[in-house]
């Protein structure tokens, strides 16, 4: 409650967002065209189509792309994964 006496409201956070500490600066973005060079990947027709759609139309969309008949663009072999140590 926020209340005078209790303050203003805030959020339950397990983790403080100050206190986090990334290990390399690619995690701080976690969007599909952060990683870069996506541009006619197989994964970005779909980012197009599904980054506009929200809630229960999401899946239905979703599975509609899972479909055999969907052709997206080029399968690459290049790895966009952060090696931990």
């Amino acid at each position: 409650r926020g209340d005078a006496v209790n303050g203003p409201k805030t959020p339950f956070c397990r983790i403080k967002p100050e206190d986090v500490v990334y290990v390399d600066d690619r995690l701080k973005d976690n969007r599909y065209l952060a990683k870069g060079n996506t541009e006619g990947d197989f994964g970005y027709k779909a980012h197009r189509d599904l980054i506009v759609t929200r809630g229960k139309s999401f899946t239905k969309e979703k599975n509609k792309k899972k479909r055999g008949s969907y052709s997206g663009g080029r399968i690459t072999m290049e790895s966009h994964s952060i090696k931990f140590t």
